[in-house]
């Protein structure tokens, strides 16, 4: 995995001075800053022949520029950002090309470097990114293994009020079991039809989502209340990786026809867009053939889970071997005198920590892996 956000240098010197430590392994140092033992070997043999200098990354700059921008340019490209200093580096090039045909000017990218070495370039506020999802798909081989659910392609109805419509579909057959339109993607609302979805069918083994709200979280391992839930009612949660989509295909390929036969166009308020929404699960499910199913439809195919919704929520049993700690409604927990932050999400319960090295111990709550925490300096990592 790449280094974190920080700086590379700062992380290899350290990664260096664990080393120099004696404290830790190998093995150890490439847990916690996520990457190979090979990685650490090299920048180890680096330190060792050229000192802190070699952690440094070598320059692949070619000592030649054929193609690089003339001073000229340059000047001319801070000055027409002086000018319209809200202008972004695009703005700013595609100005100067207009008044300057015929003329060859450096690539966006190259423009945008430039505005960024001179202090230029406004930049953006970091955003917290919800953790990738590290563990393998279920394989969607029967009925109620995988269930996949998504919010996607809000969209106006005639009053001018926003619809969300929550899908949920089991992966194996295609039965879509809830299509429910929303004013909002609340937890509390999405927990209720969720339950009914539950209550009506049964419980999955596993619930493939994106990493949008309230599916997931930035928190560690990426848990919302949502998720949390469903860990509690054994149900796996599983997230795509952002940006792809095709990792969830069968139920995006349902969205699409779905807004095509049931919101295009849309109807004049939710009660009239929900009886569309009805309809149309109607007929995907008994009419409608699949040809991924052999012609058959999703409704003569699809059975109902054998394990049922509970009567009372479970709670999260641990093994006698197994330190566990108290998530405070701040969302921390008390280790070795001091207060590490794990997740708002998991307030109220209890997780487990694992020890798999001289100074390393794995966060999980219930079966799920969330994270390392480093003992000796108290900090925690995500997967």
């Amino acid at each position: 995995m790449p280094w974190k956000e920080r700086c590379a240098l700062d992380l290899r010197i350290e990664m260096i001075n664990d080393w120099l430590s004696k404290e830790y392994t190998v093995t150890e140092l490439s847990l916690f800053y996520h990457v190979s033992r090979k990685t650490v070997y090299k920048w180890i043999e680096r330190y060792q022949r050229v000192g802190e200098s070699g952690l440094e990354e070598l320059s692949r700059i070619p000592h030649y520029h054929p193609n690089a921008t003339s001073e000229d340019k340059i000047k001319a490209i801070l000055m027409m950002k002086k000018q319209h200093l809200k202008w972004g580096p695009r703005k700013v090039i595609a100005k100067l090309r207009n008044d300057n045909l015929g003329q060859k000017w450096p690539a966006d990218s190259t423009v945008n470097t430039i505005l960024r070495k001179h202090g230029l370039v406004n930049e953006r506020k970091y955003r917290h990114h919800t953790p990738p999802y590290t563990q393998p798909f279920l394989e969607s081989d029967q009925p109620n293994k995988v269930w996949s659910a998504d919010y996607k392609g809000q969209f106006r109805m005639g009053n001018e009020r926003l619809c969300y419509p929550l899908t949920i579909s089991d992966n194996y057959s295609r039965y879509i079991l809830a299509c429910q339109g929303l004013a909002s993607p609340t937890f509390r609302q999405t927990q209720l039809y969720f339950e009914w979805a539950f209550r009506q069918y049964g419980l999955p083994d596993a619930i493939r989502t994106d990493n949008g709200a309230p599916f997931a979280s930035v928190g560690l391992g990426g848990l919302s209340r949502l998720s949390v839930w469903f860990i509690k009612l054994g149900i796996r949660p599983e997230r795509i990786v952002a940006g792809c989509p095709e990792q969830n295909g069968r139920h995006e390929r349902m969205h699409k026809t779905l807004k095509d036969e049931a919101a295009n166009p849309p109807e004049k308020n939710i009660t009239e867009q929900q009886k569309a929404f009805d309809h149309f699960v109607a007929e995907y499910n008994n009419e409608r053939p699949h040809e991924a199913l052999g012609q058959k439809t999703p409704a003569s195919i699809y059975r109902k889970s054998s394990r049922n919704y509970p009567s009372k929520l479970p709670d999260i049993e641990y093994d006698s071997h197994t330190i566990v700690r108290y998530v405070h409604p701040n969302g921390r927990i008390t280790w070795h005198a001091a207060d590490l932050y794990i997740s708002q999400s998991l307030a109220g319960e209890h997780i487990r920590l694992k020890q798999i090295g001289n100074s390393i111990w794995e966060v999980g709550f219930g079966y799920y892996p969330l994270g390392l925490i480093d003992e000796r300096r108290l900090k925690i990592t995500s997967y």
